[in-house]
């Protein structure tokens, strides 16, 4: 490839020149509007679009330049880079926790990312963003063998309980977990949330999943609840509204849900989890 990583070194050492390229998508512009676009000096700009018709990236009319059909390959495809890295760039420190190993799962599947992690002067960031999320949907669904926190619990079962008309969820656990829960929140409101309308309780003796992260799906977007059981509690919270991540989570969550069964007489299932 002679010539190749040359034009890629042109490109990535300079912000200018990418700035430049992402002010042409937009449209032509005179070396005024682009200066004003990218922050660049007069003479740095002279010299950045003087490479750039020399590459036939870009032509002149008068005063205004615009991006040739060349051009527009060139930064169409180095946005795309740039986004691509973004996200990887973002992705990079919680990526231990993320469900790698479950089929179809691939960082291809983000177009878009948010992390909220803690920091020293705010620990419970992610808990807090996790709990809007929940005040803010009127549906969810979540599958995992992660516990919960306790404000987030309080949260949750008093919209159950308090906004059956206004909020659903429906949640998959596998049925040690729901044990667990039981013993360790408000077992009463627990229960009186499970017996509403707005609560629905599905057990599942088999999920794929180790106790490192959640799945939910909410009204807007997609989250993966990055826990950390050595340290303790929720070291991430993976945000993303991308349309591929969420045909993957419906899967997966369709495929939990078809094979688990809902909270019943233990009778039945020979559990010894039962609203009676």
């Amino acid at each position: 490839m002679p010539g190749v990583p040359d034009d890629v070194e042109f490109l990535v050492t300079s912000d200018h020149r990418i700035a430049v390229l992402d002010a042409l998508i937009e449209g032509p512009g005179d070396r005024d509007v682009l200066r004003s676009a990218t922050g660049a000096s007069s003479p740095t700009m002279s010299r950045i679009l003087t490479d750039f018709e020399e590459r036939n990236w870009v032509e002149r009319e008068g005063r205004t330049y615009q991006l040739t059909g060349l051009g527009e390959f060139v930064a169409g495809r180095l946005a795309e880079f740039v986004e691509a890295m973004t996200v990887e760039h973002r992705l990079r420190d919680v990526w231990q926790w993320l469900p790698h190993e479950l089929d179809g799962f691939s960082v291809d599947l983000f177009t878009d990312v948010a992390i909220t992690r803690p920091n020293p002067g705010y620990p419970d960031r992610p808990v807090e963003r996790r709990i809007e999320l929940i005040t803010e949907t009127s549906t969810w669904r979540g599958v995992g063998v992660a516990m919960l926190g306790l404000r987030t619990l309080e949260t949750s079962f008093d919209r159950f309980i308090d906004q059956q008309d206004e909020f659903h969820c429906e949640y998959i656990y596998p049925p040690e977990v729901f044990e667990e829960l039981l013993s360790w929140g408000d077992t009463e409101k627990i229960l009186e949330a499970a017996r509403s309308e707005s609560y629905s309780v599905l057990l599942h003796e088999d999920l794929p999943f180790d106790e490192r992260y959640e799945i939910c799906l909410f009204d807007e977007c997609v989250t993966i609840c990055c826990y950390d059981h050595e340290i303790g509690g929720l070291q991430a919270l993976v945000e993303t509204t991308s349309s591929d991540m969420r045909t993957w989570a419906e899967s997966y969550y369709e495929q939990f849900r078809t094979e688990a069964e809902p909270l019943g007489d233990p009778s039945e299932r020979g559990s010894p989890i039962s609203l009676e």
